[in-house]
């Protein structure tokens, strides 16, 4: 019990701290990992080690990414492609749906793309529909982000739902198929949230620009095809390099795959994509690369994301290296919860150490020993437990979590309403995932 009051009273701190006494998240999120690790009687060289590993990790896995995609969305944004690109949207789906149009559009990239890397690419993007459409920001954030969350969690081929089923034996392509289902209702729900709530609340996608200045971009834009090759280029070869990945192996065991694996790599990927961005602009002058031009400055705007991510990533690990999750994987696993089992194990893993994949991944492991005993042992409830681990995986995103940070930080929205729109729409689209995993438990168990 007392390390679960730790984990309360530190999450606490951090939100207290930010919202009330407005102290910087990076030192909130440091100084949090720092008391849960020495009041947790961690190793004093545990505290430190988990400190700079899970800060070292985390930036090594999406820091590159995140400076090249912000690179690419400079160059969309200055440039005027992505506003192209949002004005020939708007023609096709009316501006009335444009947090539709981003919840589907997540739904499908999160497929094969990490959900930090999907919102990264896809922001300049959602910043230009936005304002083209005259809405609210946040409406089409949270709808994004929503749609990224549920397939990165619930369909393989992301890292989490595959090794989850690997470690259970499941059907893969059962696994698919209910996480496809699930995730659809997931989506419908967190839209309808984003739609209903998350668009009151007023943010201007890009107030440095009047709607005069909207207009003169796109007279000078590139057209919409050649902006979206920036975008959907580096998608495509990430989802190529998934394929590859497949124990069919589809792209065979050489060279070929080799050469796929690279160049889809998210760091290869984005660099792509970055150098296919420095042709949007009509004539690319060399001070738009140099440190005081837009690469410099989207430079600039990307160090506070990936130093409070890193943040982040460090105060995660910290709790991953205590002995917290064995504390609350032995309380739960002692009541007589059926499917709902591993939904509220994931679930507190993921509330208590911030990462999906690890709640997604660990959970597994636990419930792996206890599959027989809780009568789980045909194809379709063991792809039931991994559809069941995946939602809990969902519940919630909130200070701990990277994607909490870059969300956050990318779409410009202060702390306090992070936690209502973003950690309150994934609460919501994970309970949403659970209930629908019970239903389907009901019909097929």
């Amino acid at each position: 019990m007392f390390l679960i009051v730790l984990l309360v009273i530190s999450i606490l701190f951090i939100v207290i701290s930010t919202v009330k006494f407005q102290l910087h998240p990076f030192l909130a999120l440091i100084f949090a990992a720092i008391g849960f690790g020495l009041f947790a009687r961690m190793p004093l060289p545990e505290i430190a080690k988990s400190i700079n590993g899970g800060f070292g990790d985390t930036i090594g896995k999406i820091g590159i990414v995140i400076i090249a995609g912000i690179i690419i969305g400079t160059f969309l944004e200055r440039s005027g492609g992505a506003f192209a690109i949002a004005d020939w949207i708007l023609k096709i789906i009316g501006q009335s749906h444009v947090p539709l149009a981003m919840a589907i559009i997540g739904y499908i990239v999160s497929i094969p793309v990490f959900a930090d890397s999907g919102f990264v690419i896809l922001m300049p993007l959602n910043r230009a529909l936005s304002k083209r459409a005259k809405i609210s920001l946040m409406g089409p954030v949270v709808a994004l982000a929503v749609g990224l969350t549920a397939t990165h969690c619930l369909v393989p081929p992301t890292p989490g739902p595959i090794a989850a089923a690997g470690i259970l034996n499941a059907d893969l392509g059962l696994v698919i198929l209910f996480g496809l289902i699930v995730a659809a209702f997931a989506v419908a729900v967190g839209w309808l949230f984003a739609v209903k709530f998350a668009a009151k609340i007023y943010v201007d996608p890009n107030p440095e620009l009047s709607e005069a200045d909207v207009e003169a971009r796109l007279r000078e834009a590139p057209s919409a095809l050649k902006s979206f090759i920036p975008i959907i280029l580096p998608m495509v070869l990430i989802i190529f390099k998934s394929f590859s990945d497949f124990p069919s192996h589809p792209f065979g065991e050489g060279s070929l795959k080799n050469f796929v694996g690279f160049i889809g790599e998210p760091v290869i990927a984005l660099m792509i994509g970055t150098l296919l961005a420095f042709r949007l602009p009509r004539k690319l002058d060399k001070q738009m690369l140099s440190t005081t031009g837009w690469v410099g400055q989207s430079i600039i705007d990307s160090a506070i994301i990936i130093m409070i991510t890193g943040a982040g990533g460090a105060f995660g690990m910290v709790l991953r290296n205590s002995p917290i999750a064995d504390v609350l994987s032995k309380s739960l696993s002692q009541a007589n919860l059926g499917i709902w089992l591993p939904f509220i194990i994931a679930a507190a893993l993921k509330t208590a150490q911030g990462s999906s994949t690890v709640s997604l991944i660990t959970t597994a492991s636990l419930m792996m020993p206890l599959m027989s005993s809780l009568g789980f042992e045909s194809p379709v409830a063991k792809a039931l437990v991994v559809s069941s681990i995946a939602a809990g995986a969902m519940v919630v995103s909130h200070a701990n979590d990277s994607f909490f940070w870059v969300i956050t930080q990318m779409a410009k929205m202060d702390i306090k309403t992070g936690y209502k729109l973003h950690t309150v729409a994934t609460l919501i689209i994970g309970v949403t995932s659970g209930l629908v995993v019970w239903v389907l438990s009901l019909i097929l168990l």
